[in-house]
């Protein structure tokens, strides 16, 4: 019997120590040396800044191919034929199928036409009257992807704003299908910081309020409202159309003659079988709102302090009031690629996707948006994990997806269509990580180790592991957890979480070169970096080979 035990003891200590082992040589593989190239070559003036469905981005997708290839992941694209010479051919050497690294698909980019209508039509018993105003003098317009010719009657939507917990919502007793609809830009209690109602509704986050406005406009889209209006009481949006630059231009990092093209002056959209995401969207200065307005009982200033003080909504039919307006569009077709490797497990069909963005703002006026830390950084944390996973010499039981997505910068795209197509497919994805600048300093971070995570809440296990690790491993970042319903916000987590597949996202710093050609190599916190991706690499083993994360606080009957 005491031979027995013995043995046993011998054989799970070999056990543990050869599992130890195998977490060993996976970080030992996530070197500095193997992170500072990658990145050099992606953050590079060779790349050009990785617009996506550009040439730099296609000389970035193809070295992060073969980067996989290089390390032994398998692909997980598109499948596509060898295409035999003549010769070949002749001699009954026919086409075979194979997997690639590269998942093709294609993108609208658009703007604006030549010709842009808008008049406010003012109708009385007995009359009809049209004002007619000209285009970015008295009002701007987001266009949809294809050009609209409408005229319907308008409603005012307070600030088209609803909260999480329905509390406030501008729409709950207004139906806007097939209506234009009127919206104020912000919040109740936006410009009132002393407000209840600002306390309440102020958006946190990166990028809190860009995204709050972007999600009023989908859920107006959502209700069937065929067009908004925004009206910014605060703001005098003509000075921003003015054609009259007699200045040198000195904005941030630009000093010239002449003022540098807007990176989101062309959108981008996926296209559908169906016709889908065509809201066209007014920005009108504030002559076009008093004609709106006028004769209507809607007093601006009065339902803002209403709305501040009491959050109660106000919205309401504009009686006699219509807007006709006519669009076109410029449009053509972008090809993109997201490249996508992985390694099978055990359990084949059971897959955890590790992702980043590769693609940056691209080249402007021949100004070149590096995007080292956004977010040539994330990728090649994805790629370093890869490297560890086959470093270790162990098949986990999970497969496990590695993936650079591409036009995450114009919408999430590359991330979108892969969830799109993976739930078409019935694949089984289980969970996400993310990374998305993952290499630079918070202001204050006065020991250069600050970093946040955000995950799944319900998930606690993800949240308990990672602090887990940081200890267990002596990894010297102090990382901020931020546990979240279903986590959305700007980044290529998002996707996963609106089909409920929870994710963890590291991010380490907003900063003031987000989105400017100063995002440069210089600023990059080379260890923090590592032991970003050290930490990673460490959760997404553990979960790769163990199902203890799935455990949630969320009780059946709740859900």
């Amino acid at each position: 019997m005491k031979k027995i035990s013995l043995f046993l003891i011998l054989f799970i200590s070999g056990h543990l120590l050869f599992a130890q082992n195998e977490v060993e040589k996976g970080l030992e593989a996530i070197t500095m040396e193997s992170i500072k190239g990658q990145l050099e070559f992606l953050a590079s003036d060779w790349t050009e800044g990785r617009a996506v469905g550009t040439k730099g981005a296609y000389i970035a997708a193809d070295y992060i191919a073969s980067m996989f290839k290089t390390y032994g992941v398998q692909p997980f694209g598109d499948v596509a034929y060898t295409q035999p010479s003549r010769s070949e051919r002749m001699a009954g050497v026919r086409p075979e199928e194979y997997r690639t690294y590269y998942q093709n698909f294609g993108l609208i980019e658009y703007e604006p036409g030549d010709e842009q209508v808008f008049s406010v039509v003012t109708s009385k018993p007995g009359s009809e009257s049209s004002m007619d105003f000209v285009y970015q003098t008295d009002f701007y317009v987001q266009t949809g992807t294809v050009g609209q010719k409408v005229q319907a009657p308008l409603v005012f939507a307070g600030y088209g704003y609803a909260d999480g917990n329905k509390t406030y919502d501008d729409l709950k007793k207004m139906d806007v299908a097939g209506k234009i609809v009127v919206i104020l830009e912000g919040y109740p209690g936006h410009n009132d910081t002393t407000s209840v109602a600002y306390k309440k509704f102020k958006p946190e986050g990166r990028r809190a309020e860009y995204y709050l406005e972007r999600n009023k406009i989908t859920g107006l889209q959502d209700a069937g409202a065929l067009a908004v209006i925004r009206i910014s009481p605060d703001a005098n949006p003509m000075m921003g159309w003015a054609q009259n630059n007699i200045y040198r231009d000195n904005g941030g990092f630009n000093e010239s003659d002449k003022r540098p093209n807007p990176y989101y002056g062309n959108r981008m959209s996926m296209p559908g079988k169906e016709l889908g995401g065509n809201l066209s969207t007014f920005t009108v200065s504030s002559r076009v709102a008093n004609e709106i307005l006028s004769g209507t009982g809607v007093d601006i200033e009065k339902f803002e302090t209403e709305a501040a003080k009491n959050m109660v909504s106000a919205s309401q039919v504009l009686a006699g009031k219509s807007v006709a307006f006519k669009t076109s569009v410029n449009s053509k077709v972008v090809n993109a690629r997201n490249v996508v490797g992985y390694i099978e497990g055990k359990n084949k069909d059971e897959f955890i996707v590790v992702g980043g963005h590769y693609d940056h703002l691209g080249k402007w006026d021949g100004v070149i948006y590096n995007g080292a830390d956004d977010n040539a950084s994330g990728t090649v944390g994805v790629m370093e994990i890869a490297k560890a996973f086959m470093e270790t010499g162990e098949k986990p039981e999970k497969s496990v997806v590695f993936a650079a997505w591409t036009g995450e910068e114009k919408g999430l795209f590359g991330s979108t269509y892969f969830v799109r197509d993976a739930k078409e497919k019935n694949l089984n994805v289980v969970l996400n990580l993310n990374y998305d600048m993952i290499a630079r300093n918070p202001e204050g971070d006065t020991l250069k180790n600050q970093a946040h995570m955000v995950y799944t809440e319900a998930n606690t296990v993800i949240g308990e592991t990672t602090k887990k690790h940081i200890a267990d491993f002596d990894i010297n970042l102090d990382l901020e957890l931020r546990p979240s319903e279903r986590p959305g916000g700007g980044s290529d987590h998002a996707p996963f979480a609106e089909e409920d597949i929870p994710v963890f996202y590291f991010m380490a710093a907003m900063h003031p070169d987000y989105h400017q050609p100063s995002d440069e190599l210089s600023k990059i916190n080379w260890e923090k970096m590592q032991n970003i991706i050290k930490v990673g690499f460490l959760n997404t083993w553990k979960f790769a080979n163990s199902d203890d994360w799935k455990k949630t606080t969320v009780k059946p009957e709740a859900e």
